[in-house]
């Protein structure tokens, strides 16, 4: 498809409330549901049959590895995983090399996923200089920069100390932004393999206790309830840490959480192959927490899904599980995951999949162009799925320019067709598409990116 044209008409589609319409996209934007097809002249017209159409997907949490750590992705092979698992907007985290801490990375990294074209790349700055935990970073100046960074995070460290805690929180509420907290007690935490429990134990591997995580979260809710701030966590992985949220939201505090799509499918059995594609942090907890972060994602006590992508070079996983780094992919199966986990099993609609995935993300970033509803004069951002086909992992086929998903050989339901990143089609028909021509690139056939 022709990236020059902007006059697409997608038809059979059901929209997140159950309404079968076709959608008119002119110069970018939903020019007609229905039946209605002004200027359907000329239209490249597209039969989705079967599929439900979404706002386009929002990712909070995403490693995109540039600049300095190139060998496992860059803004460019990341947005195309985006672009291919129906993201149409990532948040960048800032644990690159250098830092995301000054005006100078952010914009850098900004840039980046501009000249890409695949999707927004919203920078995430740095709670502290160097992920030190110690010295608040340029906070104010990466707010200013021409990312207008909204978000903070220290994700891969926590920020232990209560006092940088605060100041921190203190410190964004002057211009609505939001802290996003890793909640890892370190004191708790040294040397940690995987979820401490009787897998752990059999296995010889060092536990990582529930209350590491529960621990910072109770702590950062009441500060972000004292200075009257935004607060988010980060991968919210316990069920000891769904009912602290679910107590906070119930008395008002302002904090919102997310959950992987990792942490709803897979628990701690999966060590018991040793296969440190399975390693990440923080690590695969029980059933019993599955089913309680599931329940707490329909409840709206979660906020959102992020996939928390990190991609990680072979030599990083292809190790002993205690060598090896921590994380897995997450883009390009993320929808897939939720349809099944969540879906299929009732507990979530789509219209809740689309507030979960792309309402709710871009309001709590800030991303104003993003998360709206689809309707007549919105942005096409559209994420296009065929919620019954089936398909089975091929890391040999991801867009990523790493291969460590841990969903390799499993069979998964739900097969995105298409995805719109202003009005044009950034992934349609096993092809990736920027919106600047330049970047075109088929995978079809498992084609090495």
């Amino acid at each position: 498809m022709s990236s020059a044209s902007s006059n697409y008409l997608l038809t059979g589609l059901t929209l997140p409330d159950g309404t079968v319409s076709d959608i008119q996209i002119v110069d970018g934007v939903i020019a007609a549901l229905g039946n209605s097809r002004p200027n359907s002249s000329g239209a490249q017209t597209i039969d989705f049959s079967g599929c439900v159409a979404l706002p386009g997907l929002v990712d909070l949490h995403t490693h995109l590895r540039e600049p300095g750590k190139e060998d496992a992705e860059t803004v460019l092979s990341g947005s195309m995983a985006a672009a291919k698992g129906g993201y149409v907007a990532i948040s960048a985290m800032a644990n690159t090399s250098p830092v995301a801490d000054t005006a100078g990375v952010v914009e850098q990294v900004f840039a980046l996923g501009q000249s890409a074209g695949f999707a927004d790349v919203f920078p995430i700055g740095a709670v502290t200089q160097g992920l030190n935990g110690e010295t608040l970073s340029e906070i104010g100046a990466m707010a200013d920069s021409n990312a207008h960074v909204r978000v903070f995070s220290d994700d891969g460290s926590c920020v232990h100390d209560p006092l940088v805690m605060r100041r921190a929180l203190e410190y964004v509420k002057k211009f609505g932004g939001v802290i996003a907290q890793h909640a890892q007690e370190p004191s708790l935490t040294k040397g940690a393999q995987m979820n401490e429990g009787e897998i752990s134990s059999r296995l010889g591997l060092k536990g990582w206790p529930a209350v590491a995580e529960e621990a910072i979260i109770a702590r950062d809710v009441l500060l972000a309830d004292h200075v009257k701030s935004r607060l988010h966590i980060c991968h919210l992985t316990t069920a000891g840490g769904v009912e602290i949220i679910r107590w906070a939201k119930a008395r008002g505090i302002d904090v919102t959480a997310e959950v992987t799509p990792h942490h709803l499918l897979l628990t701690d059995e999966t060590a018991k192959s040793y296969d440190p594609i399975f390693k990440v942090n923080p690590p695969l907890r029980t059933q019993r927490d599955v089913e309680a972060l599931r329940e707490g994602l329909a409840d709206g006590t979660i906020d959102i899904v992020a996939t928390d992508h990190a991609p990680h070079p072979a030599e990083s996983k292809e190790c002993e599980w205690q060598e090896a780094a921590f994380g897995m992919l997450g883009l390009e199966s993320a929808l897939a995951i939720v349809n099944q986990t969540m879906v299929q099993t009732g507990l979530l609609n789509w219209e809740g999949v689309a507030d979960r995935m792309s309402y709710a993300p871009a309001r709590i970033g800030r991303y104003a162009s993003h998360g709206q509803k689809i309707a007549v004069g919105a942005p096409a951002h559209l994420t296009v799925i065929n919620p019954t086909q089936t398909y089975r992992v091929d890391r040999d086929l991801v867009a990523s320019r790493s291969r460590n998903t841990p969903f390799h050989g499993m069979e998964l339901t739900g097969v995105i067709h298409g995805t719109f990143f202003r009005g044009l089609p950034t992934y349609f028909s096993g092809k990736l598409t920027s919106i600047h021509s330049q970047n075109r690139i088929e995978i079809q056939g498992g084609a090495t990116l």
